[in-house]
């Protein structure tokens, strides 16, 4: 069960200017949508602080999921009011959002936290006020929770046919178009501007400053490798004399005792996430502006994320060229975003970011510490290649638990503006 309070905002930017130069107002309303579950605080008028005290309650289909939080302020019911009907020239303007995934999150706690709204415009990036949330995830059966990280995330069809690129954007576009026209049915009605925001349509286009996040993302993952090789080029030229030593003698010990090389690396490993118990995240965290890289970009950059496709470069030759050239790095950029997630999916394991994750990899780091102690190496290693080498009618055609394991891990994909 995952329950939500929206308890207020604080520090709202106006979203309206006044007609005698006043300071403006705000309408401010949240939607929150997790799974195919969508919901929609009232709108409390001319407040730059205010209050919902709501609360909401979805039962979990899966621990490895994301609730989405947006902001809007309306700009409908001004519409409305003014002219009497409903004027859908105008839409509901972006105040800010944030993502939690649930599995960053401990069983049975109460999370009461502010977060802050920062939204990107084309003049640039600003921090429109802060969010009020108070969250609880509660799971009565740990063995249920524990197998689901083992469980395929999609059914077997989806494995055995997979859908390319070009049907998973014809699919993602007609369900954007489907959720729209129901929801705006609802009552309230959430415009498509709320649905698209909330399902992130716009993160397939183009954007130079996204690209940026997810090309430096990976190059984070990328350092600790250029950092484990300057510490072995210090530790060859003696900088750290102790060091080196110890390097020695653990190199006699390996090449003595080669059986010794697997237990003990999962027994350090063990170790290493007791010792980095402590500094695990206390908290859920929201969208991260430094991670995003918004002020990395210039207006022209901006300019380039807010135009639309097809674009409107009033020459034809170079908006077919330039049209062309985003499409290309929308593909480029996705697949960085990717490749970064599995690099970031690896640090997972270490940061107890899903401490329920990372507790199931310290067991098993464990109880392959002792089954490597107990059993012969060479033994572990013949049984090894000849399991990976096994006839494919011994085979199943769907993916394993290590391989769902690792496709739950989050990264930082759920912190990106």
């Amino acid at each position: 069960m995952l329950e939500v309070g929206v308890r207020g905002a604080a520090n709202l930017v106006p979203m309206k200017i006044a007609a005698d130069g006043a300071s403006g107002s705000t309408d401010a309303y949240v939607v929150l949508k997790y799974g195919p579950k969508w919901a929609r605080t009232r709108t409390i008028l001319d407040q730059f602080n205010p209050r919902w005290n709501e609360q909401y309650a979805w039962d979990v289909f899966d621990p490895c999921t994301v609730l989405t939080v947006a902001v809007f302020d309306n700009v409908r019911y001004k519409q409305q009011s003014a002219a009497g009907d409903m004027n859908n020239n105008n839409k509901d303007s972006r105040i800010g959002k944030l993502r939690i995934r649930l599995s960053t999150l401990d069983v049975n706690r109460v999370y009461a936290s502010s977060f802050a709204l920062t939204a990107v415009h084309p003049v640039g990036v600003r921090k429109m006020g802060e969010l009020e949330l108070a969250i609880r995830f509660t799971c009565p059966s740990w063995l249920t929770l524990m197998q689901a990280y083992g469980s395929p995330l999609l059914p077997r069809m989806h494995y055995v046919r997979p859908l390319g690129p070009a049907q998973q954007d014809v699919l993602r576009h007609t369900a954007m178009r489907i959720v729209s026209a129901r929801l705006a049915r609802s009552e309230p009605p959430l415009g498509p501007e709320v649905v698209q925001y909330l399902l992130d349509t716009d993160t397939h286009a183009f954007s130079m400053r996204r690209s940026k996040a997810n090309w430096f993302r990976v190059v984070g993952c990328l350092s600790h490798v250029a950092a484990a090789v300057k510490w072995a080029h210090r530790v060859r030229t003696w900088a750290h004399p102790p060091t080196t030593v110890l390097v020695h003698a653990l190199l006699l010990a390996v090449v003595l005792c080669p059986e010794m090389i697997l237990p003990t690396a999962c027994l350090y490993l063990f170790l290493v996430l007791l010792w980095r118990y402590r500094a695990r995240p206390r908290g859920p965290a929201g969208m991260d502006p430094r991670l995003s890289h918004v002020d990395s970009v210039g207006p022209d950059e901006l300019d380039e994320e807010f135009d639309g496709v097809p674009s409107a470069r009033p020459a034809d030759v170079v908006r077919a060229r330039y049209d062309r050239l985003r499409a290309v790095a929308a593909r480029g950029q996705t697949l960085l975003g990717d490749v970064a997630a599995q690099g970031e999916r690896l640090e997972a394991l270490l940061s107890w970011r899903d401490p329920r994750a990372t507790m199931l990899f310290a067991a098993a780091c464990l109880a392959a510490a002792l089954v490597l102690y107990a059993v012969p190496f060479q033994v572990l290693l013949l049984a090894m290649g000849f399991y990976y080498l096994r006839h494919p009618r011994f085979r199943g055609d769907m993916p394993s638990a290590g391989f769902n394991f690792f496709r739950r891990l989050p990264s930082l994909s759920d912190r990106v503006l």
